[in-house]
């Protein structure tokens, strides 16, 4: 599994909330009043002549310093999934890489998601007559997460649920139906946090890309979190919308990134429409009968009889919203001239 991006993007998006989580004592340093800017570039062009291998992710991030000692520091992270020998190397020539280039002090970080617990190298040692050279740098290993699950229960930090997302992918290897039931369970919990818009689609995306589940099980899931999502402005991503974008990359390798874009979106509204509605009528019926029992069939068979994907949208907050059967039948109501 590719896991290069939805790192780099969960990063990127939740970076001060990330070293708040995994480097707490850095963090307390930071002067995040003054703002953050990730060197990309200027990272690429410093690592393009170096023979270290291959990576997850590296971060190089210049940020300010709370005491004012420095007017600036650079903040270079490494996200790693394997096990390397030379590991060490490349955090040392990439730290005096960075330094060299900016001559500003630099800080290197190293997050670890690969499964073995003896594989923890946090230290580049080299000594020769004499001469020594030391790099010693902040180390976390997510798997060590999996001995402190209660804190992590009670953490509100995203990161929480992302490393309980990671930790549960590793388990659920080849079980489908339990990594189903935990991706459901963490997608829901994104919901019930009241967390920023930018949060919650950062979080999500970064699940839905690691917990991968066979499309029949991945559809049924998404209409079932659209039905029972709390009734609040929160953000979430349609059906039609997911596989819209997959449309769209498919198409902007043909036909430009944004003119693809617009037509797999158009082309997934049309086929997320067709493929999901069996399971929309579904989920409404199993949405119905939880809230008002055998009373509300007729609600189940006005919802079923409805083909239109704006109307069915509007039945599936009304009952959300609706507080009695009454109010719900008055909203199940057909309209004049309303499309079915």
């Amino acid at each position: 599994m590719k896991q290069d991006s939805p790192w780099k993007d969960v990063v990127e998006e939740l970076f001060e909330k990330f070293l708040f989580f995994f480097f707490p004592e850095v963090h307390r340093h930071i002067d995040f009043s003054k703002g953050f800017e990730f060197l990309d570039k200027e990272l690429t062009k410093i690592i393009k002549d170096s023979a270290t291998g291959k990576r997850i992710v590296d971060k190089l991030v210049k940020v300010h310093l709370l005491d004012g000692s420095e007017e600036w520091l650079l903040i270079h992270i490494e996200i790693q999934g394997y096990e390397q020998k030379n590991f060490p190397e490349r955090m040392y020539i990439y730290n005096y890489r960075i330094f060299d280039k900016f001559r500003k002090e630099v800080i290197s970080l190293a997050l670890l998601t690969d499964a073995n617990p003896n594989f923890r190298p946090n230290e580049y040692n080299r000594t020769r007559l004499g001469c020594e050279a030391i790099l010693r740098y902040p180390l976390v290993k997510l798997i060590d997460y999996r001995n402190r699950l209660d804190e992590l229960e009670a953490s509100a930090n995203p990161f929480a649920i992302i490393v309980k997302a990671f930790l549960k992918t590793q388990e659920t290897e080849g079980q489908v139906q339990e990594r189903y039931k935990w991706k459901k369970r963490f997608l829901l919990e994104l919901y019930q946090q009241g967390m920023t818009r930018k949060t919650v689609l950062a979080i999500y995306k970064f699940i839905d890309w690691i917990m991968e589940l066979p499309k029949a099980f991945d559809e049924k899931l998404y209409q079932e979190i659209q039905i029972i999502k709390e009734a609040k402005a929160m953000p979430y991503i349609t059906t039609a919308e997911r596989i819209g974008r997959k449309e769209g990359r498919k198409e902007g390798r043909k036909e430009g990134r944004k003119e693809g874009l617009e037509k797999g979106l158009e082309k997934g509204e049309r086929n997320g429409i067709k493929q999901s509605m069996p399971m929309i009528h579904q989920a409404l019926a199993l949405a119905i009968q939880a809230k008002f029992g055998e009373s509300g069939q007729p609600l189940v068979k006005r919802a079923s009889q409805t083909r239109n994907l704006k109307t069915l949208q509007k039945l599936m907050a009304a009952l959300t919203q609706a507080q009695s059967l009454p109010e719900a039948q008055k909203a199940f109501a057909p309209k004049n001239g309303q499309r079915h």
